[in-house]
């Protein structure tokens, strides 16, 4: 078993893909994890910055919470529609490229990629940071530990999707019970205290106001908040990775994820009220998080308050892995049409866009590295690409609404459009509000990328246009290429090129290297024994030796310049320049030799044109087995796999 098998597993044949298909429970955990963790920051996030009202920071946090559930009950509602519309997996870059344009779908792409990576970068800095309040001392390794996860988040999600479901499940499903369940006692200590529990451990105190109430800083809180709507689109990106019924699978896993977190927001909202707890300034001294706080104010530091906090802990670190799982699948819708290297849309060994996740991991952990591994760093860079994927996705479903023209199509309009204008108000307010902090990386770094990818779909349009011929193929007036043999000296190797060029070709050019300070490689007794009688024994031409000088010792270029030459003088004819070159079983015994073979084939793909032709002979050294095979009457060909081989005869076809 190798290496890879160990890591990333054995190779899945297409036809397995079926069972790497999941259901809802498992496309919770895969696609949900984002979301889901939301909660432990998205409300802490809101309540930062409304330390400076003290107690009626607490009261304004309800309010800001309902805003954000009602908008994720908007957006929840669209993307229902659209996983329905598009079964095939319906992202908003696809829901916008076929409803606004390919403009705005670029727009849509870009933005959510951006937000890809700084999810993956904020939920494993968020996971760590928690982690390291809890243990002080690993302050210091604060980056290594976020690299390493990030690391294991990779090699999990190259294994495959069924893995990945199966690795994350206990922890997701363990965070959901604990959080849900402090979320449940501490609303009957509420109800049975006539709404005012006693804690079981106080929160710290809040400090007393140090500002008035304003719009501002309303929409400043409520900008921050709108983190814990990030990944609601990861669902509808994934699709096709749920089993049948495809369509049903995929809006019960988003119907459960949307209930769940909108339950945690709403009973994290209304206890912190009920137990006047506050957010702690980040990074300072006696910092405690929210749910840390909420936790032991309704149950105590106890065995349910360490598993909580834990599993809490490991959800945030893993919650990177819903960019994990929908990266890859929009780089693949995006490279499908053009826009990013196809290599993008190719599967791995185990059936995942290996690329796409390799990519991100790389993208991600530059950005670790950058901000050190601390949330708060990234925070501001946050949620305008998700905000603006979710404006252009219920746009595009506006305008399919309206074409398609089904049953209640005036009603799912009327929605996506109240879904469109409210997120796109959000926009404007995350832009505006966090703009100084931050923000004006991501607005600047969006129109970059679509310059990018318009340049890389124009590169693509151009080969095609360039490579493209209807025209048949010409077989009226066939000649054979003038083949032309570099050799340094007489031996297996340049034999075993000399051999296959004058079965090629008649027209054979046998070009050595004359250097005045060496000994010569090619003596001519040698040529006129080995070479030249053979030949004229077996009735064949033998061919010409041409003799170049190179006064200043080079090799490679003298040969390089004659090529060019014999093609230019030769206009009419192919040129076929026949590389011997050793190949070697193992990769460090390259090192011992030079690499002119590579050199020449590189400047002759730099410099030729179409009518050079680059042909390698290798000689494998430690191979045994005879130079050329008997002759046979007719080439061999082997059976397809699972199938016949069939030739074709002019009309006629039959099995080989």
């Amino acid at each position: 078993m190798s290496l890879a098998d160990v890591l990333f597993g054995r190779p899945l044949a297409t036809s397995e893909e079926r069972a790497e298909k999941v259901g809802w429970s498992a496309g919770i955990p895969i696609f949900g994890l984002d979301a889901l963790s939301s909660a432990a920051y998205g409300p802490e996030a809101a309540l930062t910055l409304l330390i400076p009202l003290g107690v009626a920071g607490t009261l304004y946090i309800l309010p800001i919470s309902v805003s954000i559930i009602v908008l994720l009950l908007i957006v929840y509602t669209s993307y229902r529609q659209t996983i329905a519309a598009y079964p095939t997996g319906g992202g908003s870059y696809t829901v916008a490229s076929q409803n606004l344009g390919p403009n705005a779908g670029l727009l849509a792409g870009t933005a959510l990629m951006i937000d890809y990576v700084l999810t993956a970068a904020v939920g494993i800095s968020a996971g760590v940071g928690a982690l390291v309040s809890a243990v002080p001392g690993l302050q210091p390794h604060t980056l290594g530990i976020c690299l390493a996860i990030l690391i294991l988040l990779m090699v999990i999600n190259l294994r495959g999707v069924r893995e990945v479901g199966a690795v994350f499940m206990i922890p997701t499903y363990l965070f959901i019970a604990c959080l849900l369940g402090a979320i449940a006692f501490g609303l009957i200590k509420t109800v049975l205290g006539a709404g005012h529990p006693q804690p079981v451990v106080s929160p710290p105190s809040l400090h007393p106001a140090t500002a008035q109430i304003s719009a501002w800083l309303v929409l400043q809180a409520f900008s921050s908040g709108c983190t814990a709507m990030t990944g609601v689109e990861a669902v509808s990106n994934g699709v096709r990775a749920f089993r049948e019924p495809v369509v049903k699978s995929a809006q019960r896993t988003l119907t459960v994820i949307i209930g769940i977190l909108a339950l945690m927001l709403a009973g994290i909202a209304y206890l912190v009220r009920a137990y006047a707890i506050g957010a702690t300034p980040p990074g300072e001294s006696g910092y405690q998080s929210v749910l840390s706080q909420l936790i032991a104010a309704v149950a105590g530091k106890n065995v349910f308050y360490y598993v909580a906090i834990a599993s809490i802990l490991l959800v945030l670190a893993l919650s990177a892995n819903t960019a994990f799982a929908d990266f890859p699948r929009l780089c693949r819708a995006i490279a499908e049409d053009g826009y990013l290297p196809i290599s993008f849309a190719n599967r791995g060994r185990r059936l995942v866009y290996s690329q796409g996740i390799v990519v991100l991991g790389v993208l991600c952990g530059i950005l670790l590295i950058i901000f050190g591994g601390v949330t708060d760093r990234l925070i501001p860079l946050y949620a305008i690409g998700a905000f603006l994927a979710f404006t252009l996705s219920q746009a595009g479903m506006v305008v399919h609404w309206r074409r398609a023209r089904g049953r209640g199509w005036r009603h799912s309009m009327l929605v996506n459009g109240l879904g469109a204008v409210a997120t796109g108000i959000t926009v404007l307010v995350v832009a505006v509000a966090k703009f100084a902090e931050g923000a004006w990386i991501t607005v600047m770094l969006i129109p970059a990328l679509i310059v990018l990818m318009l340049a890389i779909r124009r590169h693509y349009d151009k080969v095609f246009a360039e490579t493209d011929d209807p025209t048949p193929l010409q077989i009226a007036d066939l000649r054979p290429p003038i083949v032309v043999v570099p050799m340094l000296r007489w031996g297996k190797v340049s034999k075993k090129a000399l051999d296959f060029a004058l079965r090629v070709s008649p027209d054979v050019l046998v070009l050595h290297i004359d250097q005045p300070e060496e000994k010569e490689k090619l003596p001519h007794d040698v040529w006129k024994n080995l070479v030249q009688s053979p030949a004229k024994m077996a009735g064949v031409p033998p061919p010409p030796l041409v003799h170049l000088k190179s006064p200043y010792r080079f090799v490679v270029q003298p040969i390089l310049d004659y090529v060019l030459d014999l093609e230019r003088e030769n206009p009419d004819r192919q040129v076929a320049v026949l590389i011997p070159e050793l190949a070697e079983r193992r990769w460090y015994n390259y090192l011992l030799y030079n690499q002119r073979a590579r050199l020449l084939k590189a400047l002759l793909l730099l410099k030729g044109n179409q009518q050079i032709v680059i042909i390698d002979v290798p000689w494998y050294l430690g191979d045994r087995t005879s130079l050329m095979p008997k002759r046979d009457d007719g080439i061999r060909l082997p059976r397809a796999a699972g199938g016949n081989v069939t030739r074709e005869s002019g009309d006629s076809e039959q099995d080989g």
